[in-house]
Formats: structure tokens, sequence, C-alpha cells
């Protein structure tokens, strides 16, 4: 995809949606609010999939760049299943459900619980570093 459109996509994505969650089943409508936003440019695009699933992990990526609970809960999701374009990678999925049990975001706390059965102590205390590096890294792009 054109990083180009790519960015231009991302400033005009004003939402975090849910995924599906194996545990949960929760269903909701990202792609489709994705879809909508894009065939309401004022140029027609052509979002396959994979364009589709690049752009709601970049969206994701800035929201929670922005501190949004839910969008660190739908990363977490999103690798936890690996949905949306994204490989599971469950030390990314406990970072990001750390970060939204931290933030409030109760559901998440039990998230990050289940997928923590199926991990090591090594791949927990990764997952609890890179957490440690983006809230410290959120500290510094706020002073």
């Amino acid at each position: 995809m054109d990083v180009n459109l790519l960015l231009t996509l991302i400033g005009q994505v004003a939402f975090a949606g849910r995924g599906k969650h194996r545990l949960t089943g929760e269903v909701g409508d990202m792609e489709q609010g994705i879809i909508r936003i894009a065939a309401s440019t004022a140029q027609p695009l052509a979002i396959d999939a994979t364009q589709n699933a690049d752009l709601l992990v970049a969206s994701c990526l800035a929201a929670a760049a922005q501190g949004d609970i839910a969008a660190y809960y739908d990363l977490g999701v999103a690798y936890s299943t690996g949905s949306h374009g994204v490989g599971c990678d469950l030390i990314e999925a406990h970072k990001w459900f750390n970060l939204a049990a931290v933030s409030g975001h109760a559901e998440s706390a039990w998230c990050r619980a289940d997928i923590a059965e199926e991990m090591t102590a090594r791949e927990i205390a990764e997952a609890q570093r890179r957490a440690r590096e983006w809230l410290s890294a959120g500290a510094k792009r706020a002073a």
C-alpha cells in the first residue's frame, strides 16, 4: 500500500473498534468502518483485505500512541488471535493487554491472564519490558 495513502487514511480514522476475540466472542465493525472511511474520501480507493488489515493495525497503533485504551485492547486481540493481518504473537498481545489493563480496561486483565498461561516466564518478562518501553516512550513524547 502506498505510504502516503496509508498516512492520509490513518489521519481520517477516528475510532478503534472491536475485533473478534477467541475468548469473548465479541465481534465489531472495524473492517466495515475502514471501508466506509475509504469510500467517503474524494478519490475512490480499492482496498483489498491485506491493505485493510495494514490500515487497521496502523490506525490502532496511531490511536494507541495517543493513549486510546480501546486501541491497546484491540491490538492485544489482534496479536492474540493472529487476526487483521498480524501474526499470532503472544508477547505483543500480552504487552497490549497489559497496557490496557493498567489503564483501567477490566477485560484486558482477564485476557492477559489467559494468554499468560500459554507463555513462559521469559516471554512474560519480555512482554512486560516492551510495555515499560512503550510507557517510557510515551512519557518522552508528552514532555
